[in-house]
């Protein structure tokens, strides 16, 4: 059997991805063959996912989700589909994670933040001027929207205390700390630590200012616990946050939440 845009077709030895193309839809002229671009005469084997693309063609919302993780490796997108993950503080770092995982087609996010949208976030912020006031949840939203339309959010327009995390967020696989708040940070570490035992841990330390990329590393605290940053610039006067170095560490939480789910690093689920 061969996938084709997640349609299950007989395999015929000989076959190209482009004689597949003429008989699913003639029009595409994208051609993707186990997460990767090839032309539209490669020869598909048994068992080869792929997909095939129409430029410039807005595709149904059932078709969306797929062909947003077409480039994917296979077997990815079925894992990530099946996750939830929280993302706490929805600022520099957690809109721009939240990005990431919408467009690898994340199964489900819990966004939590109490706070709407000000001029001085569009510096390092995904939201737009003309979300300036409205809540970061709801703003957020409709952005991720617009980039999967088949997303699964749930918001919550709250704020937090370490009493309540873990009755929120204890379903989840991985939990995404993005808060400025040290103390938020510290009281989220301690409830995922102390009582979220299965939950995944990704939290934030050093990102401001324009340094050394390098330096902003993931560490690992223990199993299934990573800490992103550099530990040491944190924003003062004379060093603010910025969208470059912001989005460097976000993306090191990003990918460190996608390992985690497909298994690459151990969760603390695993014993």
């Amino acid at each position: 059997m061969i996938s084709i845009n997640e349609k299950e077709l007989s395999y015929m030895k000989g076959l190209t991805i482009g004689d597949l193309a003429t008989s699913q839809n003639p029009d595409a002229d994208v051609f993707i063959l186990n997460g990767c671009p090839v032309s539209a005469n490669t020869l598909v084997q048994d068992g080869d996912n792929c997909a095939i693309i129409q430029k410039g063609a807005i595709p149904t919302p059932a078709e969306m989700d797929y062909l947003l993780s077409s480039r994917h490796s296979p077997g990815v997108h079925k894992i990530i589909k099946k996750s939830t993950v929280a993302i706490l503080g929805l600022g520099g770092l957690g809109s721009a994670v939240a990005g990431a995982m919408a467009k690898i087609g994340i199964g489900k996010m819990l966004l939590s933040d109490y706070d709407v949208v000000e001029p001085s976030n569009l510096n390092r912020q995904h939201y737009f001027v003309d979300q300036i006031g409205m809540q970061k949840t709801r703003a957020l939203k409709d952005n991720l929207l617009r980039m999967n339309p088949s997303l699964s959010l749930e918001l919550i327009d709250k704020q937090l205390t370490e009493e309540i995390l873990p009755h929120l967020f204890r379903n989840v696989d991985v939990l995404i700390e993005c808060f400025d708040n040290p103390v938020m940070k510290a009281a989220t570490f301690r409830s995922a630590l102390t009582k979220m035992e299965n939950v995944s841990y990704i939290g934030s330390s050093g990102m401001a200012g324009f340094g050394d990329n390098n330096i902003i590393t993931t560490r690992m605290l223990r199993q299934g616990m990573y800490i992103v940053g550099d530990d040491t610039s944190a924003a003062r006067p004379g060093m603010g946050l910025m969208a470059p170095r912001v989005g460097i560490a976000a993306h090191h939480q990003a990918n460190q939440a996608l390992r985690l789910l497909l298994g690459v690093d151990k969760g603390r689920q695993h014993k």
